[in-house]
Order: C-alpha cells, then sequence, then structure tokens
C-alpha cells in the first residue's frame, strides 16, 4: 500500500468533511471512493468483478427488503425490517411494472432458502435484470447481522468503462472508520487487477454534493 499514503487519505477526508459541514445538507452524504483504471481494454481484457465486507458500514441508510418464509418474516417484522412472504410476491402476478417498482424501492433484497429457488418463477427475471437478485438467508442466519452484511458489503466490477465508484462511507461516520474503509477497499481491489498498481490511473474521494478530492 507504499503508493497510498495515510497522510494523503486523511488530509482529503479532512476537507471533504469541513465542506460537508460548512454547507450543512439536510441529508446524510455518502462519500465514494472513485477509480479510474489504465491499461485495460475492457473490450478484450477478462472484466473482473467482486464483493468485499468493508469493517464499518458505509450506507447505514440502505433499504433492504426480505423476501421471506413464515420464521424470517416474523423476525424480520420483530426488528422493524420491510418484509414480503410469498403470499405477497404472488401477488405481483409477474406484472413488470410492479416488480420493477419493488427492485426500485429498495436497495438490496435477502431471501430464505426456500423462497431463493422460486424467485424466477414468481417475479420473473426483473429482480436480477435489475441487478438485485436476493442474498441467501439460511434458516439460522441471525437476521439484523446479515442485513449489516449487507450494508456493508461493496461491489467492484468493471464493465464497459475505466472508472469504478462505491459507497464508501458517510459524512457523519467517524474518521478513522473511513479511513479504514478506504484502505481495506483499495488492498482488495488491488487484488482483483491483473497488474496491481499499474493498472490504477486515479484514485478520489468525493461526498455526494461536495468536490473531488484526490487521493492518488
Amino acid at each position: 500500500m507504499s503508493k497510498l499514503s495515510r497522510e494523503t487519505v486523511e488530509n482529503a477526508l479532512e476537507e471533504l468533511l469541513k465542506e460537508s459541514t460548512d454547507k450543512k445538507r439536510n441529508f446524510r452524504e455518502t462519500i465514494e471512493l472513485q477509480i479510474g483504471l489504465k491499461n485495460y481494454d475492457p473490450q478484450r481484457d477478462k472484466r473482473f468483478s467482486g464483493t468485499v465486507k468493508l469493517p464499518n458500514i458505509p450506507r447505514p441508510g440502505m433499504k433492504i427488503c426480505i423476501l421471506g418464509d413464515a420464521a424470517h418474516c416474523d423476525k424480520a417484522k420483530e426488528n422493524g425490517i420491510p418484509h414480503m412472504s410469498v403470499e405477497d410476491l404472488k401477488k405481483l402476478n409477474k406484472n413488470k411494472k410492479l416488480v420493477k417498482k419493488l427492485a426500485k424501492s429498495h436497495d438490496a433484497f435477502l431471501a430464505s432458502e426456500s423462497l431463493i429457488k422460486q424467485i424466477p418463477r414468481l417475479l420473473g427475471p426483473g429482480l436480477n435484470k435489475a441487478g438485485k437478485f436476493p442474498t441467501l438467508l439460511l434458516a439460522n442466519d441471525d437476521i439484523v447481522a446479515k442485513v449489516d452484511d449487507v450494508k456493508s458489503t461493496i461491489k467492484f466490477q468493471m464493465k464497459k468503462v475505466l472508472c469504478l465508484g462505491v459507497a464508501i462511507g458517510h459524512v457523519e461516520m467517524d474518521k478513522e472508520d473511513v479511513v479504514q474503509n478506504i484502505f481495506l477497499a483499495v488492498n482488495f481491489l488491488l487484488s482483483l487487477l491483473k497488474k496491481n498498481w499499474q493498472n490504477i490511473k486515479s484514485l478520489n474521494i468525493k461526498s455526494t454534493m461536495g468536490n473531488v478530492k484526490r487521493l492518488y
């Protein structure tokens, strides 16, 4: 990690947080890590994809819905987590508009083991198309911990363009927690790249409404 200095990261983050405090928004701004890649040809090179769990939750306000069996729906209800049963899903009647609306209304989904295989049959390909196919929820999983896992997990995926962006924190977080998240995310990204630092053109952080701060 010698190329990314802790001092640079801390200074950039301090500037970003100061700007955010000076111009207080009426919502919690997310901090995004933006990566520019080089020495890659998205047409020819193998496109990488990988997920990593950050030590600190970057998006606490993420909306997650449980598609659950009776036990999971009860647990979700107890903990105030949005949920839908098989009967609720059947009511959507594979209607594309309704499935699209469901996909849009939540950031991610978790589904009970007994239900996950039925999703394509119940809802058609809508959730998959939206990139929100549910994460598996096992019978003995702690539902609250599992929801926190999803909120902590970020995904790096190279598509047709050479820039990536992932949520790395928010402006109300402890500064040290954001720094930890940045280093872990960059380390993980490097493990996905074929030539390590030689594939990184730039690293920046940016809050939702703020200016870009260069890290590398």
